[in-house]
């Protein structure tokens, strides 16, 4: 039966998405409250909220708490939040509330860089994948935050995701309206003097949303070789894996911008669900995911012994760089569930090597060599326990 639903559901992913619906009430009348369009800081509003938020999703602004829909909005909007709450009412279940408050833009980029001077200029940025939710995305970016004990500011960009199974064709197509909307405010990011190192951690879908950006960043900088942009970190990329190969690699990971420090980490999985369903839909194997495309080079790796598993080749330079610019991390045979999505707030071993590289190492010693110098598995700890994954990776209660 597991089998059937895992062969239907690249079907249903391709012609059965679920519709958007408008709802019955008008969108302008969700965000006509102040409180969605702040025009002066409320210094209360914002205490105890450390983690900074920017959003095209469509907030809505009736109730007492503030909520973000998974519609589009007009314009991109500026939040500081922090950690999910599971409140149970007095009746029903239990529900999850962001504690949000949105901020005027100039106002929220002072606050940002206030905490960014405070920790020498480091700001992490973190972009979700499909079938998100705020409650969702806010509880993985606490949890970056945390079991990286990163340095500095953590910034979250949220996009209109469904938050739905069958919704991958609409996070598709809003993924890529809101390629502009991202683009400008990693720009601004990038191009801000107080920001001397930009952390950026993609999940999924997102990267789809973040090189683009980033190339874009790099074509346009008045100094594109000294780019703050300096350390990418891809999680099971839903993104094609020739793509990255013949055009992104090239431009991201040009030699003068990978002697300067720009370096990006790819974490793929085999045992990714999620991405063999995306190649079924899409045709071709993405990026985070192992998959031997050509069936020849599978069988030459079984001849030799070596495990079936095919991935992104590393850019070719005319003069080689004296630094290591690509490095994937191999998480298949330390998967810690999930449908082997996400690997690196599920499994103890990817945990904490994703914490080393956010805090910008570019080896860790539980790294194992493969045949491709680029390509490391991970050594597998003796089988840990849920409480020691929860500790290790700072879990969250879903």
């Amino acid at each position: 039966m597991r089998k059937t639903l895992l062969l239907l559901l690249p079907l249903s992913l391709a012609g059965c998405t679920v519709a958007v619906q408008y709802g019955d009430v008008p969108h302008s009348t969700l965000a006509e409250n102040p409180r969605c369009n702040p025009v002066q800081n409320d210094d209360a509003a914002v205490v105890g909220k450390d983690y900074f938020l920017v959003t095209s999703r469509l907030p809505d602004c009736r109730g007492d708490a503030i909520e973000l829909t998974n519609h589009r909005a007009e314009k991109v909007r500026y939040a500081r939040f922090s950690p999910p709450q599971k409140i149970k009412p007095l009746k029903g279940d239990a529900v999850v509330v962001v504690p949000l408050a949105f901020q005027p833009e100039d106002a929220w980029w002072a606050g940002l860089r206030d905490a960014a001077n405070l920790r020498k200029g480091r700001v992490l940025l973190y972009v979700h994948g499909y079938r998100e939710t705020t409650a969702t995305t806010t509880r993985d970016t606490v949890q970056i935050g945390t079991l990286s004990n990163f340095d500095g500011p953590v910034v979250h960009y949220s996009w209109p995701s469904q938050g739905n199974l069958l919704s991958y064709a609409v996070d598709e197509t809003n993924m890529y309206w809101d390629e502009r909307n991202f683009r400008n405010f990693l720009t601004k990011l990038a191009r801000t003097e107080w920001v001397k190192e930009i952390v950026i951690v993609s999940h999924s879908l997102g990267a789809r949303l973040v090189i683009p950006a980033v190339e874009y960043v790099d074509r346009t900088s008045s100094n594109a070789d000294s780019s703050n942009i300096s350390n990418i970190i891809l999680a099971s990329p839903d993104v094609d894996r020739e793509d990255f190969e013949r055009d992104i690699a090239e431009e991201v990971l040009a030699a003068r911008r990978v002697n300067n420090d720009r370096r990006v980490t790819v974490y793929a999985s085999l045992n990714d669900r999620a991405l063999a369903v995306s190649r079924a839909v899409h045709g071709y194997p993405r990026l985070g995911s192992p998959y031997c495309f050509n069936p020849f080079e599978s069988a030459a790796l079984k001849a030799k012994g070596m495990p079936q598993r095919c991935f992104a080749t590393k850019t070719k330079y005319q003069t080689e760089p004296a630094k290591t610019g690509f490095t994937i991390i191999d998480t298949t045979d330390v998967s810690g569930g999930g449908a082997g999505h996400s690997d690196y707030l599920r499994s103890l071993a990817v945990c904490k090597d994703f914490a080393a590289v956010v805090n910008g190492a570019r080896t860790t010693e539980d790294r194992v060599a493969t045949q491709n110098a680029h390509v490391f598995t991970l050594r597998a700890p003796t089988k840990p326990t849920k409480e020691e994954v929860a500790s290790v990776c700072k879990r969250l209660a879903e």
